[in-house]
């Protein structure tokens, strides 16, 4: 029976990936979840969905430091241990007002860096004794270029992509392994202003390729797979070429 701590469980990936273990947990993988996530109401509906498998929920806003703390420090006081840990809370923000907002800004880093290295500081803690466990943190493509769209968001990824580089070296070889998921755009209410294209894959597709991800001794995943190969040209494109290519460079 394994334990798994969903931070962020209200998002639409992290959802159906709870429901993804649910189902596992039925068809005899025998899982013991714990739910946080920031919207109380949305929290109870996805407890009501998965029925029993969940053990615990909690509800906090996650820039809140000190009581995210202390949710995280109540679920591994009754669960006994971490097997499994997804970050995956997360929010785009307004680029055009980031830019001439500072509080916008840094409300954008807050969220996507600030409060999820702060709970990474408090799960490898408390998981630094056990033989083994696994943190997998969603991330996002924006986070290897900085593109005109979006590169406030981009830039807290960007970072957090690093902050888990450095997290998985220094782990490395003691039994707790640290994922980064890269994802890509998702058909999702968090994008549910954007214009849709071909590159947006759907929620189910998307919580799939993390749990599939999770079972491999690969730590950095692009989901779905296809990224690796669009991130790696648009990582190594020189700037003057870059600049000319509107469908990377334009608003």
């Amino acid at each position: 029976m394994s334990t798994i701590l969903i931070l962020g469980a209200t998002s639409a990936v992290a959802g159906r990936i709870a429901e993804l273990y649910g189902e596992a947990s039925t068809a005899g993988q025998p899982h013991r979840i714990y739910l946080i996530g920031r919207r109380k109401e949305a929290v109870k509906g996805l407890l009501e969905r998965l029925g029993e498998v969940v053990v615990g929920t909690d509800s906090v806003d996650f820039v809140d430091l000190p009581a995210t703390e202390l949710c995280i420090r109540k679920a591994y006081e009754q669960m006994g241990s971490f097997d499994c840990v997804l970050i995956a809370h997360g929010v785009i923000g307004d680029q055009l007002v980031s830019e001439k907002n500072i509080e916008e800004a840094l409300s954008v880093i807050e969220v996507n860096l600030t409060s999820v290295v702060a709970q990474l500081v408090t799960l490898t803690e408390l998981m630094a004794n056990q033989p083994s466990g696994k943190i997998g943190v969603i991330t996002s493509v924006a986070g290897d270029r900085g593109r005109p769209r979006n590169y406030t968001y981009g830039a807290a990824k960007g970072a957090l992509n690093i902050y888990l580089q450095g997290l998985r070296s220094v782990r490395w070889g003691s039994g707790l392994e640290v994922y980064t998921f890269k994802l890509g755009p998702v058909d999702s209410p968090m994008t549910v202003d954007h214009e849709k294209n071909f590159s947006f894959s759907t929620v189910d597709t998307a919580a799939k390729k993390i749990v599939q991800a999770f079972e491999s001794r690969r730590y950095v995943h692009y989901i779905p797979g296809y990224w690796w190969i669009v991130m790696w040209v648009v990582r190594w494109l020189p700037e003057r070429v870059f600049q000319k290519l509107g469908f990377l460079s334009d608003r």
